[in-house]
């Protein structure tokens, strides 16, 4: 599979490919402990405490495209995970297949019959 997913059946199984300039911001899960001399203990909260965000975006597509990726996203309802290919940072030229959720999204109207969308995949941890 190329960078991306693929939709299912009912909304055309596209196989979509954001726009070159997906962000993926990391913030590890970490619990703290202050005390009151400015001293902090710091543990990872949990096994998989970096979760990755990717923040994609399909910009001037046919309607029809659009609304077919949307309403994949809307048919998850941000609970069901869908495998998502991103290029692995570790291995020039490898791909790297998470699971992902899609929680929130949001579609603009340009011109006529293009459009754009914006959404946010968050990694999850389960089989």
């Amino acid at each position: 599979m190329a960078i991306g997913f693929t939709t299912s059946s009912s909304f055309g199984s596209r196989a979509v490919v954001p726009d070159k300039g997906m962000s993926a911001p990391y913030k590890p899960r970490v619990l703290v402990a202050k005390f009151g001399d400015g001293y902090e203990q710091r543990v990872r909260d949990g096994i998989n405490n970096v979760q990755r965000t990717f923040t994609v975006s399909f910009q001037n597509q046919p309607k029809a495209i659009i609304d077919d990726i949307a309403g994949y996203f809307n048919s998850l309802g941000g609970v069901d995970n869908f495998s998502f290919t991103i290029p692995d940072s570790n291995e020039s030229g490898s791909e790297e297949t998470l699971k992902v959720v899609c929680d929130t999204w949001s579609k603009t109207y340009s011109y006529d019959e293009f459009y754009n969308l914006t959404a946010t995949l968050r990694e999850v941890f389960e089989s």
